[in-house]
């Protein structure tokens, strides 16, 4: 690994840090109130899945040269994973069946992945099998904040797309970017290509509404608009991390 490609990891690898932990404040909220109230829960699970194949895809079996994905990725999934408990405990009886369905589907695919990866391929069919599995899931996460660039063009508003989750995306998806070049590695430039191109227009969307952005508070809130603000408008399209923007790499 070079000097530049080791560094690009190591920007990557703090951005998305910071992606991964964004949520501390809806969870805190959950746990003070000891309830989920209208946060969807599905972004969580999703996030976790693209974070497991991503880190298996970095493991030195899979795929050489790329241990700081595995670091970040791991790392992802073990705050993940307590986000998805946590909210699982809070839950009300349906939503708490929902995403511990979610969360079963998520162990079932990463584990014929693992299964399929480790017994019936080898070598570059592996690393393929794999790289192909961990690009899709990214860029449906990365995908994610669609609806809210959406929603700010319609409302011409800023007031649910916080700056800094917006230049966290940027610079995680770039720094993964520029690591995938530097590796000749399409499977991580690609799908952090496409995070990086997001990032980069929800922060235009960013500086050209954010002085409008006071002007919505006076207006009465549509159904919509009040479902994003509460998380719970559809995030697919993983799903994400934070969401969707929170964080996948």
């Amino acid at each position: 690994m070079d000097v530049a490609h080791f560094i690009f990891g190591i920007f990557g690898n703090v951005s998305g840090l910071f992606l991964f932990l964004a949520p501390i404040v809806t969870f805190w909220r959950i746990i003070k109130n000891k309830s989920t109230e209208k946060f969807s829960g599905v972004p969580y699970p999703m996030t976790l899945l693209n974070c497991l194949l991503s880190a298996w895809y970095g493991l030195p079996f899979v795929s050489p040269n790329n241990i700081l994905v595995t670091i970040i990725n791991g790392t992802g999934a073990g705050i993940e994973i307590i986000y998805v408990f946590i909210f699982i405990y809070f839950a009300p009886k349906k939503e708490k069946a929902k995403i511990l369905g979610l969360f079963s589907f998520v162990v079932a695919v990463f584990s014929v992945v693992v299964l399929v990866s480790l017994f019936a391929l080898h070598g570059n069919a592996r690393k393929l099998f794999c790289g192909f599995a961990a690009a899709i899931f990214s860029i449906i996460m990365y995908g994610s904040p669609l609806s809210i660039m959406r929603l700010v063009i319609k409302t011409k508003s800023v007031e649910f797309m916080p700056f800094f989750l917006s230049l966290f995306v940027f610079l995680c998806g770039t720094s993964w970017f520029i690591y995938g070049l530097l590796g000749r590695d399409p499977f991580v430039a690609v799908p952090n290509g496409v995070g990086s191109a997001l990032g980069t227009a929800q922060l235009i969307l960013y500086f050209i509404y954010r002085d409008k952005k006071g002007d919505q508070k006076k207006k009465p809130r549509t159904e919509e608009e009040e479902a994003m603000e509460m998380g719970t408008a559809n995030k697919n399209p993983i799903s994400n991390s934070k969401g969707a923007q929170e964080g996948h790499v």
